[in-house]
């Protein structure tokens, strides 16, 4: 059934790309317009839902007129327009570059804030949301950028109206990456490697306090320093757990 699914959705996306490329003759009649004629049409295909065609557009406004009146504006939807077409090279490139560009913007926040959507989206592979296939063991890197743009916008701009919003999706980050971390022990502890699946899970502790990951880790740490035979260091995390877990299964021994 899942395979049926998986070929289904590749199918699907296959076909969408398909009916979304650009037609030489559309490229040519793109070409012949007016910066304010390109930049109204972008709109219009933003506001219909249409990214690919107002990309197709605002690439032309980009490159044909890149002083033209809406300079500024068109970058910003460009930003836009990619992060909604799942690119996110095109996405962070021009996110880059604006801020290369434009230090000073008043929208500048804003930029900063997509960059950290853009990366957190690119986190969140579609087929295994999809499937439900769980892969919170898959390569962090994104989910590590999205926090530090989130983190650089929250200290840069305080007061900005997407700081709030920032700081929620950053706990959202920082559960992601806490249990990636006990993951990454937990291969450990399959491999017999003790001392560095306790190293692993300390570092939840240190990195990721006040996340769902904790008591696994904790659990964790535990069992490598029993097998390490460093009952001392063993008892000081059953301590622990007796303050913040009394339930856990590793107390009722």
């Amino acid at each position: 059934m899942h395979n049926i699914a998986k070929g289904a959705a590749i199918a699907f996306f296959s076909l969408a790309i398909v009916a979304c490329s650009s037609k030489p003759e559309d490229d040519l009649i793109t070409s012949k317009l007016s910066p304010d004629v390109l930049y109204s049409q972008a709109r219009t295909s933003m506001e219909l839902g249409n990214y690919t065609k107002a990309v197709r557009s605002l690439e032309a406004l980009d490159s044909r007129f890149p002083f033209g009146p809406h300079k500024t504006q068109v970058q910003l939807d460009l930003i836009y327009a990619y992060y909604k077409l799942d690119d996110t090279p095109s996405a962070v490139a021009n996110i880059d570059r604006f801020i290369r560009l434009n230090p000073t913007h008043p929208d500048i926040d804003y930029v900063y804030y997509m960059r950290g959507l853009v990366n957190m989206q690119a986190d969140n592979y579609l087929f295994h949301d999809m499937l439900n296939i769980d892969r919170s063991d898959r390569d962090p890197q994104f989910a590590l950028d999205a926090f530090k743009d989130f983190e650089r916008l929250i200290k840069t701009y305080p007061n900005s109206k997407y700081a709030a919003d920032a700081q929620k999706r950053m706990q959202h980050l920082k559960n992601r990456l806490a249990l990636y971390s006990v993951k990454v022990a937990e291969y450990y502890l399959k491999m017999n490697a003790w001392s560095a699946a306790a190293i692993r899970a300390q570092s939840v502790m240190e990195t990721y306090p006040g996340t769902p990951s904790i008591e696994r880790a904790l659990e964790i740490m535990a069992t490598a320093y029993d097998e390490l035979g460093q009952e001392q260091l063993k008892q000081h995390v059953l301590t622990v757990m007796r303050a913040n877990y009394p339930g856990n299964d590793l107390l009722k021994d």
